[in-house]
């Protein structure tokens, strides 16, 4: 059986500091995040990091990984959160989740996270400064942002397993992932509007680089977790969504996807001739008409094999459940969008505004254009593109979108806002938000799979984490109820729990 998928993203935003005379990119990441948290600053735990480590066992001649930054600016949220500097941009890393609404909140609660941060920050900036940060995936510049997400997967499925029936899947899924772009980068054909930000800058089929030769399958190995069982898949070909549908979409269809790998129920070999090609051919053309060729079922446009793995994901469903996708009830929720979607898309994707962000964005810049009498390359529409993904509530185009009633939520504000601080109660990073809630200034570090707890006189203990489903509220709730310092945690933990368990 596939492991639950414990689901996570990471979400590098766009950011300017407007008004000052020499604007420094990391200057103005660390003012947000050091502006937001103002409790003491746990920082994060590198000891575990090793972003060069090739799921193939091997790298590519002159593949560069990741470099680990640890001089900049880490924190760790109550809500289980990372909130850091990522090179030149701040990033938000949502705590691990157990289904595909609760990333969905997680994800939103770091956009007002990051609208918190520009507030806060202004106080320490001299007046006419500001710094405006953008939910996007492109500064028109010839430069991309990702937004990354990670998905825990069984270790002892092969990894050309995964590759081969992942590339496919990533190609074709951008038609309800994309988050839409004006125009195109990276030496790509000249288009006037796209389905997808990041396509573009695409360039390998498999691969660790994640900056430069961008792979449609990522390769890293570091899972983050028990490595003798598990991976984590580390997906960079999404787009930022700001949608709510779009984001359940993108993440509970893939955990159901990696389900199916899992357990080997892909019943056909959906081989994409020529992905990277395939992958920007698709983006650049919003009608969804493009072909691809597929293996086995032959020239088919991306939503004809997008119906394909739903066909496969219906008869999943039915013959193993889907417990392990996110649950029953959500995992059928999932299958019932995905297929309103696709039918759409056949349709008229206009009819998903309000639903996905390349159709919503799409139909808002097309009033401009028709209202103005403006041409696709008018810089005006990619301005407006921009101010779609400004975090900045008053300024956002989408934001007005949504107060208008004009694009579906599947989550309250209320829901969102308690998110900011509050830890999914169904991972481990209850443990870890808890920990950090009650006792900040005894947590000396952490990071995903462990927690370095400062107790008094005795040396610094280190809690393992290396189950990402235990840890949770029903595991841990009775234990904090009944401990009142770090170092009692500490000894009821160490004559309760094996090694590696929390």
């Amino acid at each position: 059986m596939a492991v639950p998928k414990i689901v996570g993203i990471e979400t590098e935003y766009g950011v300017t500091l407007r008004g000052a005379p020499d604007p420094n990119p990391v200057v103005a990441s660390s003012l947000l995040i050091n502006g937001y948290v103002e409790q003491r600053r746990v920082g994060w735990d590198f000891e575990d990091e090793t972003p060069g480590r090739d799921a193939r066992g091997f790298a590519r001649d002159g593949a560069q990984a990741p470099e680990v930054e640890t001089h900049l600016v880490n924190a760790v949220l109550t809500n289980g959160a990372r909130y850091y500097v990522d090179h030149a941009h701040p990033e938000y890393s949502t705590p691990e989740c157990s289904d595909p609404l609760q990333v969905v909140r997680y994800d939103k609660a770091g956009e007002r996270i990051l609208a918190r941060s520009m507030e806060a920050a202004r106080r320490l900036l001299p007046p006419g400064q500001e710094i405006v940060v953008y939910k996007n995936n492109s500064d028109g510049k010839g430069n991309s942002y990702g937004c990354h997400e990670n998905y825990l997967v069984d270790r002892n499925v092969p990894f050309a397993s995964l590759v081969r029936n992942l590339i496919p899947w990533f190609v074709t899924r951008q038609v309800f992932t994309g988050s839409g772009k004006v125009g195109a980068e990276n030496g790509a054909e000249a288009v006037d509007y796209q389905i997808s930000q990041r396509a573009d800058f695409f360039e390998e089929e498999v691969g660790l680089e994640t900056t430069l030769k961008r792979p449609i399958v990522n390769t890293r190995d570091e899972p983050h977790a028990d490595p003798q069982k598990y991976r984590r898949l580390h997906v960079i070909v999404g787009d930022a969504n700001l949608c709510e549908v779009a984001t359940f979409l993108k993440v509970g269809t893939t955990a159901i996807v990696l389900c199916m790998i899992e357990d080997g129920f892909v019943d056909k070999d959906l081989t994409i001739a020529s992905p990277v090609a395939a992958m920007r051919r698709v983006s650049h053309d919003p009608a969804c008409r493009a072909t691809v060729e597929v293996a086995d079922l032959g020239t088919c446009t991306a939503v004809e094999l997008q119906w394909e793995f739903l066909r496969l994901a219906r008869k999943y469903a039915d013959e193993t459940g889907l417990e392990h996708c996110g649950g029953e009830e959500l995992g059928g929720s999932v299958l019932d969008r995905w297929e309103q979607v696709l039918g759409a898309l056949e349709r008229d994707p206009a009819e998903l505004d309000g639903q996905l962000d390349w159709v919503t964005k799409h139909n808002l810049l097309q009033a401009y254009v028709e209202r103005d009498g403006l041409e696709w390359s008018d810089p005006k529409l990619g301005l407006l593109a921009v101010q779609y993904h400004d975090v900045r509530p008053g300024r956002s185009l989408y934001e007005r979108l949504v107060r208008a009633g004009k694009v579906e939520r599947l989550l309250s504000e209320a829901e969102v806002l308690e998110a900011m601080g509050e830890p999914p109660p169904t991972t481990r990073a209850y443990f870890r938000g808890t920990c950090l809630a009650r006792w900040a200034d005894s947590v000396v570090a952490a990071n995903w799979d462990s927690l370095v707890l400062d107790v008094g006189a005795d040396p610094l203990r280190r809690i393992p984490m290396m189950e990402p489903t235990r840890g949770s509220k029903m595991h841990v709730e009775q234990l904090f109820a009944e401990v009142t310092t770090p170092r009692q945690l500490v000894e009821r933990l160490t004559a309760s729990s094996p090694p590696g368990r929390s």
